[in-house]
């Protein structure tokens, strides 16, 4: 297996296909799920003459089940390690959910001060800031989150599958084309992650405020939402990055869910290109 070690001592799976001269697209996956959930998109990609680059988020998929560093800023800063050491230039960063939140911290703080990031991607992204607050007063309160955090701690194997066969992909919806494969496979990637790192990762993709790292992002940005996403609702998500972003453009795909990466990449694929190579 491809690893790469951090300076904190994190050993980081991570894949690497294509040519190594054509342009890097970087992949950042949600929780807790692992680069695999990208399969479809790093084919499509390939099969454009890119190059495609993954990793598994430390203490998901098969990167090391550490204790530490569950929280936005180690995320991202595992992700520049892999991007530096590939030597990545000129890349696209795609991320979806909490990787969306990964990618915004790492545009922000990592990658536009080295200068090795071109646009950036974020798909039914977390950002700017999921719980309700205050301050924010649209958001999930923080109970939804507290179950979350006893779902995985009473059981998260139910908890997954309750989700993946729910609401992540809008099977509960009324008419719905269910894929019991796509459900199997949310799974198997949750389960080969570590419970520390889920459960602690629920407090970094819900309660970290990035409106300040929105605002410092000045690459083209493509912010991309479903209108029925029940996991991370658009209002309170896509709706007010886009209005932070300096140079964003947004996107809104009429019933589409959480997941459409999955379930619409017949729609999406051709959206990102475009984007891509725009």
């Amino acid at each position: 297996m491809s690893t790469i070690t951090t300076k904190d001592g994190v050993e980081i799976f991570y894949k690497d296909w294509g040519p190594k001269d054509a342009r890097p697209i970087v992949f950042h996956h949600g929780w807790p799920l692992s680069s695999d959930d990208w399969d479809n998109q790093m084919l499509f990609f390939l099969q454009n003459g890119y190059r495609v680059v993954a990793h598994d988020r430390r203490g998901h998929g098969r990167s090391a089940q550490v204790s530490d560093g569950h929280d936005m800023d180690h995320y991202a800063a595992d992700a520049f390690a892999v991007v530096e050491h590939l030597d990545l230039n000129n890349a696209v960063h795609i991320g979806h959910s909490t990787g969306g939140g990964e990618v915004t911290r790492y545009v922000a703080k990592h990658g536009q001060p080295a200068g090795r990031v071109a646009k950036a991607v974020l798909v039914s992204a977390v950002p700017p800031i999921m719980v309700k607050s205050d301050a924010n007063p649209e958001g999930l309160p923080i109970e939804v989150f507290d179950g979350f955090r006893k779902g995985v701690a009473d059981n998260r194997a139910q908890l997954f599958h309750d989700i993946a066969s729910g609401p992540f992909y809008g099977f509960n919806r009324d008419g719905a084309k269910v894929y019991p494969g796509v459900i199997q496979n949310w799974w198997r990637q949750g389960m080969m992650g570590s419970a520390k790192a889920h459960y602690e990762g629920i407090k970094a993709f819900s309660e970290t405020d990035q409106n300040g790292d929105l605002k410092a992002i000045t690459v083209p940005t493509l912010v991309l939402h479903g209108d029925d996403d029940q996991i991370v609702p658009i209002a309170d998500a896509a709706l007010k990055s886009i209005k932070l972003l300096k140079n964003g453009t947004l996107k809104v795909y009429k019933g589409f869910p959480h997941g459409m990466l999955t379930t619409h990449a017949e729609t999406l694929n051709p959206d990102l290109l475009a984007f891509v190579k725009g």
